[in-house]
């Protein structure tokens, strides 16, 4: 019963973000998720565990719309929750690479809270705000990741990576992507189908010539997918001249960047920000600070080689 609990995790969480290069998953999959717990959970387990059923469905519901929607200030609220779930997800084998996942976007709870209290501080009512400005989640995400060391797996897998971006005329200095995304743990598997150090969706992934099928999943070596991924910001910074624009692309998809841009005429990520889904509002400025913090560097800075 206990594995079964957690598969059926596994199959609600598959609806909860629009993760990496695709498009968001139907939000009919919470629906039927939600419909396998109606039959088949046992509500003593969910006691013994501490978690409410309710609240679970709740839970599973709400972040899959708050993902999706364009209103951080919310994802706060389900902060706890997620960090109940985690943890049986890490409890057994077949979920501990959602569980890597999970773990990586924590803090994004924790920041989305941060930014509410900012702005409630300030007498600000919060329900009238449709965003956080984003240099407001920049100053949060500083000051979260300033205090944040590497993570274990980095110094191991560092240099190769750095190279192999180097080799792809893409800046070494970019390979840090694979903090925010997966923590450098190839294991990783986000719900909404992204595997690997660097989260690459599977059509992605293939459109990159790696090998995605059930005897051989290429974006678990963490080499192939580093290059991947390196080619993949290449294409992307080289349409839209920004590295902002480039990773809100690489977590968003890039038809809805450019997509946003054309609508709203604009030219920058600060100017569509509003517009595009929670995760990505705050993945851009993560991925920001973290460069700041482990390399001392800017997007700005960073140049494609021989450019």
């Amino acid at each position: 019963m206990m594995k079964s609990w957690c598969l059926a995790l596994i199959c609600c969480w598959l609806g909860l973000t629009a993760r990496a290069q695709e498009e968001f998953v139907p939000a009919e999959i919470i629906q039927g998720a939600n419909e396998w717990l109606n039959d088949n959970i046992d509500e003593r387990v969910l006691d013994t565990l501490g978690v409410d059923e309710d609240r679970v469905r709740k839970f599973l519901a709400d972040v899959q719309r708050q993902f999706e929607g364009v209103y951080v200030y919310d994802l706060g609220a389900w902060r706890d929750s997620a960090r109940q779930i985690q943890p049986v997800l890490a409890s057994y084998e077949e979920t501990e690479p959602y569980a890597a996942w999970l773990k990586t976007h924590l803090d994004y709870f924790d920041v989305a809270e941060t930014l509410r209290t900012n702005v409630a501080a300030k007498g600000t009512n919060v329900v009238r705000l449709s965003a956080p400005s984003p240099n407001l989640e920049r100053a949060v995400w500083v000051q979260v990741i300033e205090k944040r060391p590497a993570p274990p797996a980095a110094n191991k897998h560092l240099p190769r990576l750095k190279q192999i971006f180097a080799e792809e005329q893409v800046p070494a200095e970019l390979v840090w992507i694979a903090e925010v995304e997966s923590s450098f743990d190839a294991k990783a598997r986000s719900p909404a189908g992204a595997a690997g150090m660097f989260q690459l969706m599977p059509a992605t992934a293939r459109d990159l010539d790696l090998s995605v099928n059930l005897l051989r999943d290429e974006r678990l070596n963490p080499e192939k997918s580093a290059r991947a991924a390196a080619r993949y910001l290449r294409k992307l910074y080289l349409r839209f001249g920004d590295w902002r624009l480039a990773f809100a692309a690489y977590n968003a998809g890039e038809g809805r960047v450019g997509a946003l841009l054309k609508k709203h005429k604009a030219r920058s990520f600060d100017d569509i920000a509003q517009y595009l889904p929670s995760e990505t509002q705050l993945y851009v400025p993560k991925l920001e600070a973290t460069l700041r913090k482990r390399e001392g560097t800017t997007l700005a800075q960073l140049k494609l080689p021989g450019r």
